[in-house]
């Protein structure tokens, strides 16, 4: 007889074996579900074939290891598989590899930028286009200038966190 393994996240599991409880446990549920997809008929053939990775990385941890590894995982709002791989990743590419927290904020720092960008081609459109007095033409500069100011602020501010994006991943000294 042929065996099947999968791995299913713990809440599925639990509420899977409470829908099995009344069916004779798992194995026997998992039997008649299969036995109900094999009569049902094959479904057409993709077109193409799903592209598959190249490549499959199996590790063996310690109970601790693994303890933190799920620790870490989680404090970033990723799979252990997510954080693995991430952190493979950033050690051979050297590029920041961000999580969808990280990739969220970083969207949202660029569609700041984008604002404040056309901010300023209002402004410097209107100052090539207007004739202004000299309070009014004051004024303008000084927008200018203070959105200059935030344009560097939020630049820093991205700088640091690739930084510290490229730092957690980095090894320890």
């Amino acid at each position: 007889m042929d065996r099947l393994t999968l791995r299913v996240p713990p809440d599925l599991i639990r509420r899977f074996d409470a829908a099995a409880a009344s069916s004779g446990g798992r194995a026997r549920l998992l039997r008649r579900l299969m036995e109900a997809a094999a009569q049902a008929p094959f479904p057409e053939a993709p077109t193409a074939p799903p592209a598959r990775l190249a490549a499959k990385l199996g590790l063996r941890l310690t109970l601790a290891d693994m303890v933190a590894l799920e620790r870490e995982a989680a404090l970033r709002g990723q799979s252990r598989t997510q954080w693995a791989v991430a952190l493979i990743r950033a050690r051979l590419h050297g590029q920041p590899q961000l999580g969808r927290g990280e990739a969220i904020a970083f969207l949202e720092v660029q569609r700041e930028l984008r604002r404040i960008g056309v901010n300023i081609n209002q402004i410097a459109r209107a100052l090539n286009t207007a004739v202004m007095e000299g309070a009014v033409l004051d004024l303008e500069v000084a927008q200018l200038d203070a959105y200059v100011h935030e344009i560097r602020a939020h630049l820093v501010g991205v700088r640091e966190a690739f930084a510290g994006n490229l730092s957690y991943w980095s090894p320890e000294p």
